[in-house]
């Protein structure tokens, strides 16, 4: 997991070779533009998902969710959101029911750390990193790239 402001997000280009079209895209500034949907970037490879939300309580927290196929780099555009984190080397996995169509295993476990972060800041979930989203006050509007590994 990496959590950074946007305007850093050049020096982790090397980490993927496909996050150089992600810059490009972010540079843009389109994101702010967008409709709540799913927009391809390029074909099936990269592609952002743009929502708006309600934020859940500490009361009920969302399930850890974990992706085989993608890279998360959620990007929030209103709001404050909380994303709470667990290596997935430390969860049980029993009974996991991957979908492959939307490359998400829901983890019966409890997050361990949790990060908050605001409009102009980015956060990038690999596909080690179980992650909660979705956790603030209030309406949260956020885009989440989803880049294939």
């Amino acid at each position: 997991m990496i959590i950074d402001s946007l305007v850093s997000f050049e020096k982790y280009l090397t980490l993927h070779e496909r996050f150089a079209k992600v810059y490009d895209f972010l540079k843009s500034d389109i994101l702010s533009q967008m409709e709540d949907g799913k927009v391809a970037i390029d074909g099936d490879d990269i592609y952002v998902t743009l929502s708006t939300f309600e934020g859940k309580g500490a009361d009920e927290l969302p399930p850890v969710e974990v992706h085989d196929s993608y890279v998360d780099i959620h990007v929030l555009l209103e709001g404050v959101e909380t994303i709470g984190f667990i290596d997935r080397a430390l969860c049980l996995g029993k009974d996991v029911k991957y979908d492959e169509v939307t490359d998400t295993a829901i983890l019966n476990e409890l997050p361990e750390v949790f990060t908050s972060y605001a409009p102009g800041y980015f956060v990038i979930c690999f596909p080690k990193d179980g992650h909660a989203p979705g956790i603030g006050n209030g309406v949260i509007r956020k885009a989440v790239i989803k880049v294939r590994v």
